[in-house]
């Protein structure tokens, strides 16, 4: 029978020889772990395919946790969470302001449209449309949204917010969900969304096709996290984002 102390030296034998065994080369992939993708609300549908395809491809997996961007970033700014992090501009700058930022892609444009139900009851065919009388609109709040920054300026710009306004009344959301599905439900007539999202709802709406007037192009990017613990793993995310991205994200309306 072991003595108290010869059972110690023994287990700390045993400890350094378990922990040599599973020391990783430098450079190698542990594929069971998965990467935890950051994903801003209005690219669920893309990102859920973009995984598919990478880890069909790479047999890495991932899953995502969602969220407003502004939300996100909290995360992103503390270093603690996500791997990846699926979102426009600004959060590029603001990911490489913190000092979080490895890698990025550019996967697309996210941009304003003018979505209307199916059928266009209202006839609706331009932004000016929207301040006829006697119409329900809902757009996103500004002070929540970069796409409610843009349509301000612009309905500022044609000198029609006020007679908008009229029109929207208490419809201003926080997130563009809200805005597809108060169109799915008929319960307005038109809002202005993010591209990406009203394609998620294209069986409910229809985009109207309108020239794009707004001051700034809004890329969308996927940024690689330099404090992942999976720094091999997502480098494989980002080779394959580099290659596929561009293709997965216009499928799914994110283009100009």
């Amino acid at each position: 029978m072991f003595s108290r102390q010869m059972a110690m030296v023994y287990c700390g034998v045993l400890l350094i020889i378990t922990g040599c065994s599973e020391n990783k080369e430098e450079g190698s992939i542990d594929k069971s772990e998965k990467l935890i993708i950051l994903c801003g609300n209005s690219f669920i549908s893309p990102t859920e395919q973009l995984i598919a395809e990478f880890t069909k491809e790479t047999g890495i997996e991932a899953t995502y946790t969602t969220g407003g961007s502004e939300d996100l970033l909290p995360h992103v700014k503390a270093k603690k969470e996500g791997d990846i992090f699926i979102s426009h501009d600004p959060y590029l700058d603001y990911a490489k302001e913190a000092g979080s930022y490895s890698d990025h892609a550019y996967v697309g444009f996210v941009a304003p449209v003018l979505a209307v139900q199916k059928g266009n009851p209202k006839s609706l065919s331009k932004i000016e449309d929207l301040a006829n009388e006697n119409l329900k609109i809902a757009l996103s709040n500004p002070k929540y949204s970069t796409c409610g920054e843009m349509v301000f300026k612009l309905l500022e710009k044609k000198k029609i917010k006020d007679a908008v306004m009229i029109n929207v009344g208490n419809r201003l959301t926080k997130g563009h969900s809200n805005l597809g599905n108060l169109v799915k439900t008929k319960s307005v007539d038109a809002v202005i969304m993010w591209n990406g999202v009203a394609n998620t709802f294209k069986d409910y709406l229809q985009v109207v096709p309108t020239p794009y007037e707004y001051d700034d192009e809004i890329q969308l990017s996927v940024i690689g996290l330099n404090y992942s613990k999976q720094p091999e793993s997502v480098k494989k995310f980002m080779e394959f984002t580099k290659k596929n991205g561009k293709r997965i994200f216009s499928e799914h309306g994110c283009i100009k």
